[in-house]
Formats: structure tokens, sequence, C-alpha cells
């Protein structure tokens, strides 16, 4: 895993560091029309309290460790971002994913400013149409068996309806006692990528040009509107 990162401040300049990483991973995701593109960073940050005797203009300082990476599709099957990152870390430790508490708990031992989070381009996905377990639950479960697991998620857009509706990810840290927080400012550029392959592809035929008449007996046609987004 990556060495300890240098010292920071907190800042919100510190958050879209992270999250330009995040999109730079979710770049290497295939576009596909059923999934959006995501990224994630799984890191142990280490706090340093500011000592007697500084101003109250400095800042506390910490330092990052990065325990994980992630981005959707990266393994086999119809896999999400968190999933692959949380699932790679487990097997670097040698546990199975659902006792990936175990080394995170580990990697924190009993420093009391020591904190594990997650940094991810979209709020952690809470339902999932092929029943695969969402990536919300998968974060909770890291504090089985009373572990501390994930304290914080930082994510720079919530979930889109387009395929579950109102999501319910952010509900579900929030009843598990998990901070999270939206990061403003990459809105537009976490979209686009994560949108890609959504729209007409290059060679189809867009609706805008098809007659009226064929619009009208398309939409006459049965159809199932579940069938393109079963692999969500």
């Amino acid at each position: 895993m990556a060495a300890p990162q240098p010292y920071h401040t907190t800042e919100l300049s510190t958050h879209l560091h992270y999250l330009t990483q995040c999109l730079a991973l979710a770049a290497y995701s295939p576009p596909k029309p059923t999934n959006f593109r995501v990224g994630a960073i799984l890191l142990l940050r280490r706090y340093f309290p500011p000592t007697l005797g500084t101003t109250p203009d400095q800042q506390t300082t910490f330092e990052d460790k990065i325990l994980s990476t992630g981005y959707t599709l990266e393994h086999r099957g119809n896999t999400h971002a968190e999933q692959c990152c949380l699932s790679k870390y487990a097997s670097h430790h040698g546990v199975p994913e659902e006792d990936v508490g175990i080394p995170l708990q580990k990697e924190r031992g009993d420093d009391p400013n020591a904190k594990i989070l997650m940094y991810v381009t979209m709020e952690p996905c809470g339902k999932r149409l092929s029943g695969n377990k969402p990536c919300a639950v998968r974060i909770v479960e890291a504090r089985n068996h009373g572990r501390a697991g994930i304290d914080r998620v930082y994510f720079g857009v919530k979930e889109p309806g387009t395929f579950v509706g109102q999501s319910q990810g952010c509900k579900m840290l929030d009843a598990a006692g998990i901070g999270w927080e939206l990061v403003e400012g990459m809105e537009d550029e976490i979209l686009k990528v994560a949108k890609a392959g959504h729209g007409p592809r290059e060679g189809e035929t867009n609706v805008d040009d098809i007659s009226i008449e064929e619009q009208k007996r398309q939409k006459e046609m049965p159809r199932n509107p579940k069938k393109r987004m079963m692999e969500i």
C-alpha cells in the first residue's frame, strides 16, 4: 500500500485534491449505459492537534496514508468503485471482504486521533436493481462486531435518480453513525465522467432524427423498462 503522504492542513483544497484523484480513477472505468463511472480512495488520516502556544489561525495538521483505491468495473462482474476498493484492501490483508473491519481496526490502532476515511466521486449507492449489496451497506458492515470501521465519507455529487430513484445511501450512513460530507466544486466534471456512455453512441440514430410516425409506433410497442438496467 502507499506510504504516508506529506502533512496537510484541514482545508477544502485537500478534499478537492482527493476527489480529483478519484475522478482520474473513474476515467478508467469503461463507459456503459447501465453504470455510473465512479472512483474511490480509502485512507488513514492521523491528526496532529495544535500544540500549546500556537495562534488561532494555525490549523490542525494531519498525515494521510492511502490504503486502497477502486473504480467501477475494476473487478469482474458488475462491481462498484467502493466495492472494489474495500475488496482489494481485504484481499491484501488476507481476509474476506465482510471482515475488512479487522485490518482497518489494526490500521487505526489505539490512536484516538486516527480516522479511516473514504473519498468517492459519487454518493455511495443505497440500492441496486441487480440485488447486489449496495455500497453504503458495505461501508456500514465494515463496523461489524463492534469494530470502528470507516469514520467518514466525502463525495462530490449525490447519486442521480437515473436508475433507482432517490438514493438512500446517506440515510444508511446516518443510521449507522457514519459521517458524510458533500464537497462542492467538481459537480460538472464528476457527472460528465460518471454518465459517459449513457447517451446516444456514435453511429446511433438520435430520437430527434426519427419521424413522428416512427416515434409513435415505437412508443406503442410493448417493452420491459427494467431490461437495460438489470445490471445495476
